[in-house]
């Protein structure tokens, strides 16, 4: 029978086969500096769940704890088919944990680094999902503000003109947009050094265009390769999104269309008011600037020989490896 333990008495390794707040966790699928993920079931109603155990200082500071379980239950209200649905959040045991739907499948982190750049359709297709979702975040007043590749989670989509399903994660670590800046109020800095706006550096307050900017150099690395600033310390990469211009993308990678780089140029800038209003509205301006490219539409600036496959015998091309297993790892089986 499983037992019940305390969380953090030994390593996030005991915790497998044991139960914490009515889940049985069953295998690791992830960990970062204030959380891990574990694959497990919900013994109440028979389902597999992503749970995410967050450090237990955290809990401790009363300010974030109730913050937290507030912002969880705004996101689990939030109906949308491109954000992860949250299905319980809460304490136990002196840590705070979320638990989501399991999505089998990849992420984006995952994919970029096992593929390398993606070819333009593939990109503005998956940008437009998570555009959608950060949307509609905002309409609830949630701003993500740890928008990266690693919380864009890609599962297999429902036919060729839908080629994969993209979920956005994480947004049980969001806080409210209103007078508030990137830094918590724990003192910690929230947001990803290669995608963290300007604006949440200097602690200034944060709205829906921090996040754009954040997709923005989502996207950027998804078409170039790398993220839009790249230095040798993180004082430096600090420095350089609050006060350095971006390489246009079409000369960080040759090939790429030069209608682009007006569209990252803007989405970048490092004042919220001269980016763009909603991060649908940066898309629809991908999406403009791709169709105007001239050549094959979306044709890849590079072939990668990890992609040829025995398609080629019928001359068709190879579909896309959305479902890879690694975050969340999917069950085993065909």
């Amino acid at each position: 029978m499983a037992r019940e333990t305390s969380l953090f008495s030994g390593r996030p390794a005991e915790l497998i086969g044991r139960q914490v707040a009515g889940y049985l966790v069953e295998s690791e699928i992830g960990r970062g500096g204030m959380a891990v993920v574990y694959r497990a079931r919900d013994l109440r109603l028979d389902r597999t769940v992503a749970l995410k155990l967050l450090a237990p200082e955290l809990a401790r500071n009363d300010t974030f704890r109730n913050r937290f379980t507030h912002e969880s239950q705004v996101a689990a209200a939030i109906d949308h088919p491109h954000i992860v649905p949250v299905f319980e959040a809460g304490e136990t045991d002196g840590v705070l944990y979320i638990a989501m739907r399991y999505v089998p499948g990849s992420d984006l982190r995952r994919l970029l680094d096992l593929r390398g750049p993606l070819p333009l359709p593939d990109a503005v297709r998956i940008a437009g999902q998570v555009a959608s979702a950060l949307d509609a975040a905002h309409e609830h007043g949630l701003v993500h503000r740890d928008v990266k590749p690693g919380n864009i989670l890609i599962a297999e989509g429902i036919d060729s003109d839908h080629p994969e399903h993209v979920y956005l994660t994480d947004f049980g670590l969001t806080k409210k947009s209103l007078s508030l800046s990137g830094f918590t109020s724990v003192g910690q800095f929230v947001g990803t050094l290669d995608y963290v706006a300007p604006e949440q550096i200097s602690g200034r307050p944060v709205d829906g265009r921090c996040d754009v900017y954040g997709l923005a150099c989502v996207v950027y690395e998804s078409l170039a390769g790398s993220p839009p600033f790249l230095r040798e310390d993180d004082m430096a990469l600090l420095w350089a999104h609050q006060y350095d211009e971006p390489p246009p993308p079409s000369e960080a990678r040759p090939g790429l269309p030069p209608a682009l780089d007006p569209v990252f140029a803007k989405a970048l800038a490092k004042s919220p008011d001269a980016r763009h209003e909603t991060c649908l509205a940066f898309v629809s301006d991908l999406r403009t600037a791709t169709e105007s490219a001239p050549g094959p539409a979306g044709a890849h600036p590079a072939a990668h020989a990890d992609t040829e496959t025995d398609h080629t015998s019928t001359g068709a091309p190879e579909p896309p490896h959305w479902a890879d297993p690694v975050f969340p790892a999917p069950p085993a089986g065909p």
